[in-house]
């Protein structure tokens, strides 16, 4: 072998000194008839072709080439290229490894292709004579029980990546020349065929111009070589998919994680392309949706939903797709299962990302229609409650991790836009199952953390819209609450009601309170209805008793830390609903015109109410939920919101309640059922030191009022210190 190098090399140094073109060309047609020799001459086909001359002899004929274009330049087509061309060495060679003759020859033909795309800088996809051979080779790819898979996963990559530096090969590539994009205008239809046309008109190759090209010895054979025009009018975007989209989704699959990145790596180059009509051609005459979605599918029906833990399910972290690289398989299966769902549900919506608009949203209405739809929702409507927990919990997960506009909008359309189905999953946030509640009030609180406006529309505005809520009012009439009115005198009469401030160590940050040590109600407020800022806050802040509060005893009261958080769930959901075109002013009141209004708070607002209703008699975990799920709702900048949610001075009409009123029945009977509490306040200091890891000896007796009231302490800050934070904002 060393011999044979010494010779080549001689060779290429005695070429430089005569005529470079005639003599590369020699030397090139050389080494291609000792190929085909190898074939007349051998009679031991069992030999593989390592040990033969072959992979020597296309090394040699692939350096020729790129030699040959470097000292011409990539404008000129050189004799050896032209000779390639013009004798269909491409086509011979797909057949030779097609054939596996010598064993292993599969394995040369596709590292020769490979290295030929890659190394030529001239574009030569679109000539009929290379991407005939490389739809062939395509053919030959991701078989079952294929042995060059390494070779195949490189030779597809570098295809993509030809068509991602060439946009206009994609028809080539996928077999679609004949067939317009659905949706393209008249005139680019009419500029495809007539491109189609002369291009099976034109030579399969562009002519030399140099005197040496046309005293090849190949130019005499030139007018033998005619373009096939058959196959590529014959072709369906169904034959595309049995070639290269359908084995690079297939080679994703591979165990070899070599392999099936660069797999995952070619459908993102494909899937990327920007330029032209590339996003509708594949949005519309191939079944790339169909492929992506259908893998999804595939990869949820192995999760063994039987024996999976909810709770990791829909808090399972972001996987990103690239990861499965680089780790090491778990010892648990049902976890590798999961990793994988999620590593492709990331690659989706990261390949979404970067596709073309018509693209990504064809995409994700196939994940919709082939997962959402027809998959998870018979398992939401499903009676089993372990089916409902754990697709619920899927759900919960993907909306999480979820950041690709399309795939989002799909999510809402699915969520939001099936009727039965949203008004199934918001009714489940009051289950009996305290798991499905959780999870359900889990999927709300996510949905809120979406930029997206419908999910707010939906679930609250539109109900909120005509502020039936008021109560027009009447001449002479304080305007005071008229269904909580009463509750509300009854309950400012009582001793336990108002009473000293929290704000002893806080005095900087709020005005001095309302309610003083001999328990004297707040004054009443304008008859506007909407009080001032030191109002409003001192009304959520005085509204637990004092006798329950227990923060303070551990000097874990700070009023600080809940005006930071404040101000940080304030800020977020400002830059989520910032380019909403919210208005600036309410709109007016359905009653303000004399008309009976109806009034329904929606069916989230309904759910939350009622379960806040019942905060004294829940589990720890679910009140926490609870009052996070309603505190985000609260710290949204839109006015209905603020007015429906934070101003305890509404004047409600007959049959409504507001969030203050709903806090107000909360006390009445907090403040009934304390009466059965023995040691009040060293059973809340216990178990405030309990839930703080403090304290392990905390008794089962009354734990969940005790913990509930808790829960409602700290609500009633969160909400005063969003309301510090959102008022200036009002004021403006």
């Amino acid at each position: 072998m060393e011999t044979f190098n010494k010779l080549t090399s001689m060779l290429l140094h005695a070429l430089e000194t005569r005529e470079p073109t005639v003599d590369l060309l020699d030397s090139f047609v050389d080494h291609w008839k000792s190929i085909t020799n190898y074939y007349i001459e051998t009679t031991d086909d069992s030999r593989p072709v390592k040990q033969t001359e072959i992979p020597w002899r296309l090394r040699q004929m692939l350096d020729i080439l790129v030699y040959e274009e470097k000292q011409q330049g990539v404008e000129e087509t050189g004799s050896c290229l032209e000779y390639l061309l013009q004798h269909k060495l491409l086509e011979t060679l797909c057949t030779l490894g097609k054939a596996q003759y010598p064993p292993g020859m599969c394995q040369q033909v596709l590292v020769f292709f490979s290295k030929f795309l890659s190394q030529m800088q001239k574009s030569l996809l679109q000539l009929i004579n290379v991407y005939r051979p490389v739809q062939k080779l395509i053919r030959l790819c991701a078989l079952p029980g294929s042995k060059t898979e390494k070779e195949e996963a490189q030779f597809l990559l570098v295809v993509s990546s030809r068509v991602k530096q060439d946009p206009h090969v994609l028809r080539y590539v996928l077999e679609l020349l004949d067939q317009p994009a659905a949706g393209m205008p008249a005139s680019d239809q009419s500029q495809l065929r007539e491109q189609a046309s002369n291009q099976r008109a034109e030579s399969p190759l562009p002519s030399s111009q140099s005197d040496s090209s046309a005293s090849s010895p190949v130019q005499s054979e030139a007018s033998t070589c005619s373009p096939v025009q058959s196959e590529a009018s014959t072709c369906s975007p169904v034959q595309s998919e049995s070639s290269l989209l359908l084995c690079l989704l297939q080679l994703t699959k591979s165990q070899r994680g070599s392999v099936c990145l660069k797999a995952y790596q070619s459908l993102l180059l494909l899937a990327g392309l920007q330029s032209g009509c590339s996003g509708e051609i594949l949005a519309h005459q191939t079944q790339l949706g169909e492929l992506l979605a259908g893998r999804l599918v595939e990869l949820y029906s192995l999760l063994p939903l039987e024996s999976l833990d909810p709770a990791e399910l829909h808090s399972w972290p972001h996987t990103a797709w690239s990861s499965q690289f680089s780790r090491c398989s778990s010892e648990s299966p049902a976890s590798d299962h999961m990793t994988n769902f999620f590593c492709w549900f990331d690659f989706l919506d990261h390949l979404m990302r970067e596709a073309p608009e018509v693209l990504a949203v064809q995409v994700a209405r196939c994940v919709r229609q082939s997962w959402l739809v027809d998959v998870l929702q018979p398992q939401l409507q499903n009676t089993c409650e372990q089916v409902v927990l754990l697709s619920t919990s899927v759900l919960c997960a993907a909306v999480r991790l979820v950041q690709s506009a399309s795939l989002l909008d799909q999510l809402i359309h699915f969520l939001l836009r099936t009727h039965t189905l949203t008004h199934l999953l918001l009714q489940r946030c009051d289950h009996i199952s305290d798991q499905i509640s959780m999870v359900s009030l889990s999927l709300v609180e996510e949905l809120l953390q979406k930029p997206h406006r419908d999910i707010l529309d939906v679930l609250v505005l539109n109900n909120l819209q005509s502020r039936g809520y008021v109560s027009p009012l009447a001449a002479g009439q304080d305007d005071r609450h008229t269904e909580s009115n009463e509750e509300s005198d009854d309950l400012e009469e009582d001793l336990f009601f108002f009473s000293d401030s929290l704000f002893s160590d806080s005095q900087h940050l709020l005005p001095p309170p309302l309610c003083s040590s001999s328990a004297a109600p707040p004054p009443p407020p304008p008859a506007s209805g909407h009080g001032s800022a030191a109002d409003v806050v001192n009304s959520f802040l005085c509204l637990v008793p004092v006798q329950v509060r227990s923060a303070q005893l551990l000097q874990e009261g700070g009023y600080e830390s809940y005006v930071h958080d404040a101000h940080t769930l304030v800020t977020e959901c400002q830059s989520l609903s910032q380019s909403w075109d919210w208005p600036l002013s309410l709109p007016p009141s359905s009653s303000s015109s004399g008309e009976e209004s109806n009034f329904f708070e929606g069916h989230l607002l309904k759910v939350l109410f009622d379960r806040l209703g019942r905060i004294l008699e829940q589990p720890y975990e679910l009140n926490l939920k609870l009052t996070a799920v309603l505190s985000r709702l609260s710290s949204f900048n839109h006015l209905l919101l603020h007015e429906y949610l934070l101003n305890p001075y509404i004047h409600l009409s007959h049959g409504s309640r507001s969030l203050f009123s709903v806090l107000i029945r909360v006390i009445r009977e907090l403040m009934q059922r304390i009466q059965q509490v023995s040691n009040l306040t060293d059973r809340l200091l216990d178990t405030r030191r309990h839930l703080l890891g403090l304290n392990h000896n905390t008794g089962l007796e009354h734990l969940t009022l005790l913990r509930g009231v808790i829960v409602l302490e700290e609500f009633c800050k969160e909400l005063a210190a969003i309301v510090f934070v959102k008022l200036p904002l009002d004021q403006q």
